[in-house]
């Protein structure tokens, strides 16, 4: 190895340590495959001895997202990692098996949405599931120092954040100043190929593309990908149906 590419590694392997140290929080453990829609966790159950051990597979861990959010569209929710067993373990560490980078909006709470408890999904959220320096440090901390091997960018019907950057960008419209950063960050995702309602539909669906494919390009990510303990996948939640749909 030269010694530039000796000393990245360097510079990885101490970044690495000061996530540990500051943020805690789990043994890296194993991780699954390709973009697209597929899923890992790591194994063992955070409760009690004898519950279901977390999905393995980045298959099997979709599988279980796609269980929840039919539990959750159809009322039949379970409630999973709740009792009084699983807060004790969880007091020792962290073993997700999805992190989901979704919309703050209140309608659209991740582990609600997919029938999880408690220590199940690292969740990041960010208006538009907008994409800056602490968002994409909370998505590879997740990745790489537990070993989360999928990511699932969500977005949602009737998006506030993606409204608001088309609104600015067909009228001209001054955004406050803090608003105005997400809506220039949503901007190249805006589809002018449709207009009024369908603009905005069309641009929340297109804004996920976006932000799952930079994210599948990130490097730390994209090794991660490229070794099979990674996906990286896009879907959207519909607020009408419920239900959780993939983005292709």
């Amino acid at each position: 190895m030269d010694a530039t590419r000796s000393g990245g590694a360097r510079h990885r392997l101490t970044r690495r340590g000061v996530l540990r140290g500051a943020l805690g929080g789990g043994a890296a453990l194993g991780a699954a495959s390709g973009l697209g829609l597929a899923i890992t966790g790591p194994a063992g159950a955070v409760g009690t001895a004898a519950a279901p051990a977390r999905p393995t597979t980045p298959a099997a861990a979709l599988r279980e997202l796609t269980r929840g959010n039919r539990r959750w569209r159809t009322r039949h929710q379970t409630h999973p990692h709740e009792a009084a067993a699983d807060r004790v373990a969880a007091v020792s560490g962290q073993h997700p098996f999805a992190l989901v980078l979704g919309c703050i909006d209140s309608r659209v709470p991740p582990e609600l949405v997919f029938d999880q408890g408690l220590g199940d999904l690292m969740t990041v959220r960010s208006a538009g599931e907008v994409l800056d320096e602490a968002v994409l440090g909370s998505v590879a901390y997740g990745v790489l120092e537990l070993g989360i091997p999928l990511v699932m960018v969500l977005g949602h019907q009737s998006c506030g954040a993606v409204t608001a950057a088309v609104r600015a960008d067909e009228t001209g419209e001054e955004l406050p100043a803090h608003i105005a950063y997400v809506a220039e960050q949503i901007r190249p995702a805006i589809d002018r190929s449709h207009s009024g309602q369908a603009r905005v539909d069309a641009t929340i669906t297109a804004q996920v593309r976006l932000v799952r494919d930079r994210l599948g390009r990130e490097p730390d990510l994209a090794d991660a990908v490229a070794a099979g303990r990674l996906a990286v996948v896009g879907a959207r939640y519909e607020l009408g149906s419920q239900r959780v749909r993939p983005v292709a």
